[in-house]
């Protein structure tokens, strides 16, 4: 057990060296320090336990401490520790003929380490299609404002969120953004045929900057960072429609969606006939025990990269992209996906908490509730009529969740004076007891604060 002595000495370890994500420096601020995890929740160093209500960051699907996963990897660890892919290994075979079945298509995919870098190798690849395929003026990559793509520079210049941009410009030349599917703070009305509107209002863009300069369109099937966002079915469809007409690719970025999230194994497949030309994943690709980025290319975009030339093939490469452990344990993830149903049960108790989450909409702080599978959106208001972002209540909600034993999020560091959405998204093998737990804290510190 940690004793007193050690924590303190590991809190102060922490304030000397270690630089965490999206955290303002605050010279009194007391990290949270996980020391153990098991299902749903994870224990600190001081013994607290708490309900990991986001999955760590929207990844952790499968809960902590499955040993089976663990296991993978130690086996292939042993077997063979690392093998790069200017070769081939058998996890990395294996991993990318299942994503082929998985999205219901012929596909090819490259492996990397992480979503950015899946993003990353989605645009180079748009980007050369075109130009062997004849057109090498198609480069721009169209995303949505409240998106997030990644923190490369690639990938941070198709997300369109202006703090996490901020002091890091100027963005790569070439990314352009569009409104996004957003009834409740839309320019174009509400409901479906608001998010329909946006699907024309991309077409408009298409045509101002010349279809013959867009090389692809790029968006999740849910916004999910950006304050969970969820489009009408219709939607998607009608995208899709707008980028086959002008020669422009679907990338489907499923990195948070993906792998039972929404409560399909893929977000675009809420929508009919959607079939993306690539499909971007990571996160719940291992369910979090692994670092592991994937792009998978239909076999119509892929075979333009079979020409013989000097540089017809994808001059691209990753050290640790498609590491054999990882590949493993991607393979143990899915296999545990299947085999427990999990995706089937994500949609039909997603929408239980989703309609009991909706109670909440009787206080005139909260705007509006959102949510597909186990992810759910609160967007806190100071009222209903004026619709005024609320972050100091959203800040206050996290805080008295936390104070119970639940980590919740928000859609920190994404819009400015925007920042007021309530993010959960539990693992998806939470336990009916752990999500009776979840709703009744949630609903419990939204009410106190009112």
């Amino acid at each position: 057990m940690t004793t007193e002595v050690n924590t303190k000495n590991l809190v102060q370890k922490d304030k000397e060296h270690l630089w965490h994500s999206m955290s303002k420096y605050n010279e009194k601020a007391v990290p949270t320090v996980a020391k153990q995890g098991e299902g749903s929740w994870f224990t600190d160093i001081d013994g607290n336990k708490f309900l990991d209500g986001v999955s760590g960051l929207w990844c952790l699907n499968l809960g902590y401490g499955r040993e089976e996963i663990a296991k993978a990897a130690y086996e292939q660890m042993v077997n063979v520790s690392y093998f790069p892919l200017t070769m081939s290994h058998v996890p990395a075979i294996e991993l990318s003929a299942k994503l082929s079945e998985l999205l219901k298509g012929s596909y090819t995919t490259f492996f990397s380490n992480s979503g950015s870098e899946a993003n990353e190798v989605a645009f180079k690849i748009a980007r050369q299609y075109h130009s062997q395929s004849g057109h090498p003026e198609k480069y721009k990559i169209i995303s949505r404002y409240r998106a997030y793509h990644g923190s490369t520079l690639g990938a941070l210049s198709a997300t369109a969120q202006a703090n996490r941009k901020s002091k890091y410009g100027p963005s790569a030349p070439g990314f352009l953004q569009v409104p996004p599917p957003y009834s409740y703070r839309s320019r174009f009305g509400e409901g479906a045929d608001s998010d329909l509107a946006a699907a024309d209002y991309l077409e408009d863009v298409i045509n101002f900057e010349g279809p013959e300069t867009v090389a692809a369109v790029v968006l999740e099937p849910f916004i999910s960072g950006g304050g969970v966002l969820v489009p009408s079915p219709g939607y998607l469809t009608r995208v899709q429609e707008i980028c086959k007409k002008y020669d422009v690719l679907l990338i489907a970025d499923e990195v948070v969606s993906g792998f039972g999230r929404t409560g399909e194994m893929f977000g675009f497949m809420h929508s009919e006939g959607v079939q993306p030309d690539i499909v971007t994943m990571a996160k719940g690709l291992t369910a979090g025990y692994f670092p592991l980025g994937a792009t998978a290319v239909s076999t119509a975009i892929y075979d333009e990269f079979k020409k013989q030339g000097d540089s017809e093939h994808f001059r691209h490469v990753s050290t640790f992209g498609g590491h054999p452990a990882a590949c493993a344990v991607g393979l143990k993830s899915i296999d545990i996906l299947e085999r427990e149903n999990v995706t089937a049960r994500v949609a039909s108790k997603g929408k239980d908490i989703l309609s009991e989450l909706r109670e909440l909409e009787q206080f005139d702080t909260v705007g509006e509730v959102r949510g597909a599978g186990f992810l759910f959106g609160i967007e806190l208001v100071t009222d209903k009529e004026s619709k005024t972002p609320n972050e100091e209540l959203t800040v206050k909600v996290i805080a008295a969740c936390k104070e119970k034993g639940l980590i919740i999020g928000r859609n920190g560091d994404t819009v400015p004076r925007h920042q007021n959405v309530l993010i959960i998204a539990p693992p998806l093998t939470s336990t009916d007891e752990d999500l009776r737990f979840l709703l009744d804290t949630v609903k419990t510190a939204v009410e106190d604060n009112q």
